[in-house]
């Protein structure tokens, strides 16, 4: 059983790695559901953690539809990613219709090479999941990240359970969105995956000693709840 921890900053990553994850998908900006991280923070939580490292690659939040200097934008941090050492990332396209765009999905994986290929939630976006099932795995993909076409993993026990039976070994089915430690070992047992995700965020503790409340663009940022992480783990542990 292993998990992965949807970091949204460095801190979190060396949290994720104290605690007994395995990977880290390092993302910003998570109110637009992350988007690709810094140059900077990617080098120096690269430095900083041991375990698995897949940055998502989203140049942009909304949909996963992307014109040409948007695909040549992912192309390039996919390099950068190569060149800092990561491990995979994590990424996703689909076509104006919102089924996987299998042609750019291929390039992707062939740029990322030997990096891995996690392809994240546009998997939820798309019309038939059992199809993009069976695309992802032509791709040369290596894991799907998905909460089953519902706003939360545990939503969709059955379809992830369907999901984990179809891919028959030939790719990973991991369940995120919504997965906490008092719902893991529900998902472990009714839908047979063997990786979860989970961000397990709450917003940091804020050091600053004055705001200025004519301005609201300070807002909260957010670091992986540590308590809860080993929750999870040693959940994951016993199983």
């Amino acid at each position: 059983m292993l998990l992965e921890v949807c970091a949204f900053n460095l801190q979190s990553s060396v949290i994720a790695e104290r605690v007994g994850a395995k990977r880290v998908e390092l993302c910003e900006n998570p109110a637009d559901g992350g988007t690709t991280p810094s140059y900077g923070t990617i080098k120096q939580t690269r430095e900083k953690i041991g375990i698995a490292l897949y940055p998502i690659i989203r140049p942009r939040g909304g949909n996963f539809f992307y014109d040409e200097d948007e695909f040549a934008i992912i192309k390039q941090d996919i390099l950068l990613c190569k060149q800092l050492g990561c491990d995979g990332i994590s990424t996703g396209v689909h076509l104006q219709n919102g089924e996987i765009d299998t042609e750019r999905l291929k390039r992707i994986v062939e740029w990322a090479y030997p990096m891995g290929v996690t392809c994240h939630r546009v998997f939820d976006a798309t019309p038939n999941p059992f199809k993009a099932l069976e695309e992802i795995i032509d791709c040369g993909c290596e894991r799907i990240l998905t909460s089953g076409q519902k706003s939360a993993a545990p939503e969709a026990i059955d379809m992830l359970a369907d999901l984990v039976q179809r891919a028959a070994g030939r790719i990973i089915i991991m369940p995120g969105a919504g997965v906490r430690s008092s719902n893991v070992e529900m998902l472990m047992k009714g839908t047979g995956a063997t990786e979860f995700h989970t961000s397990a965020r709450m917003a940091a503790p804020d050091p600053v000693t004055f705001r200025n409340p004519a301005i609201a663009d300070a807002t909260d940022w957010y670091i992986a709840n540590e308590g809860e992480l080993n929750k999870i783990i040693d959940i994951l542990k016993k199983a």
